[in-house]
């Protein structure tokens, strides 16, 4: 792959060197420190004039840094002269703040940011000429941008481990924990060729669900609950036991981007799960040692696939079905 130059950002160093090793590629050489008054400084060590950029930064960890380091980044190829700077950005910051919500009164509901607009206007004025995230939270996000945007897909990978791992995969119901996912559980249970649940929930606030209800028949199957996020699992859990009472024999949870912030381990401790699978998108190793719930299928390939495809000129299409892992 001539002409190509792959960076990593300091948030998931990890799954930029799988995505490297995946390609052939050395990770290009890039130092980032701060000054003393916090401030982020990020030196290229090599050229990058005519080069295929492509920046492996996460929306993970300390989120406001990590973002400003990859805006850096993106700034610093372009204005050394590289043909094209692509962000690969598995888990999109601010992607939940896509909308402004309606919180009660008009006047709160009127002054409610759309940050994911934000960030994507300050990716495009950084000198960004694509985007590559997997699963955001809100595909809307896409037209949020002026410039060509690939939102991929776990759905492959989850398939895959479904298979593999779960030898009861046949009698099994894809349940998700709101309405919103419906149409993404919808999507594996047909190519499962099994049937699908939905939970409605109604939330006092944020992180905090007030009461759910379950609208399908799980009694004497294996659940399997499917979302995209979870932060602090208070609405996993909650469904998890809903499940379980409805007569679910057993309970996992799959999830593109596990956040797990707060009180989310001891939860999923707490909880009726028989794994809690996520994908690599964020780094789980810490919380993996926590937590022997915890799972992760690692995405490297379908990231690593999409970029050589990308710098190709072909079609990323082709990963929304299928990826060789």
């Amino acid at each position: 792959m001539p002409n190509i130059v792959l960076f990593s950002g300091s948030s998931h160093q990890d799954l930029s060197r799988r995505v490297a090793d995946r390609l052939g590629l050395e990770l290009g050489k890039v130092v980032t420190k701060k000054f003393s008054n916090q401030e982020t400084s990020v030196e290229i060590g090599e050229s990058v004039r005519g080069e295929d950029v492509y920046i492996i930064q996460s929306g993970c960890g300390e989120i406001n840094d990590n973002l400003m380091e990859l805006l850096i980044m993106i700034n610093a190829c372009k204005i050394a002269s590289s043909s094209r700077v692509t962000a690969v950005i598995p888990c999109f910051p601010y992607a939940r703040q896509d909308k402004k919500d309606k919180k009660g009164a008009v006047e709160r509901w009127s002054r409610a940011p759309i940050s994911a607009k934000l960030v994507a206007n300050m990716l495009s004025v950084a000198g960004a000429d694509h985007i590559i995230t997997m699963d955001l939270h809100a595909s809307q996000i896409q037209g949020f941008f002026d410039i060509p945007v690939d939102n991929l897909y776990a759905e492959p990978a989850v398939l895959q481990w479904i298979k593999e791992n779960i030898a009861e995969w046949r009698n099994c119901i894809i349940v998700s924990p709101d309405a919103g996912g419906a149409k993404r559980v919808t999507s594996i249970a047909d190519r499962l060729n099994v049937e699908f649940a939905l939970i409605h929930k109604e939330r006092k606030k944020a992180n905090e669900v007030d009461r759910m209800v379950l609208v399908g028949d799980v009694k004497d199957r294996v659940a399997i609950l499917v979302d995209d996020m979870a932060d602090t699992c208070g609405t996993i859990c909650h469904a998890a036991d809903k499940l379980v009472s409805a007569g679910a024999t057993k309970v996992y949870a799959i999830l593109t981007h596990g956040i797990f912030s707060g009180p989310a381990i001891s939860r999923i401790n707490n909880a009726a799960f028989e794994a809690v699978v996520v994908t690599n998108t964020i780094p789980q190793e810490e919380k993996m040692k926590h937590c022997p719930k915890i799972q992760f299928i690692d995405i490297s390939m379908i990231l690593a696939e999409a970029i050589r495809r990308t710098h190709n000129g072909e079609s990323v299409s082709y990963l929304f079905s299928h990826v060789p892992l």
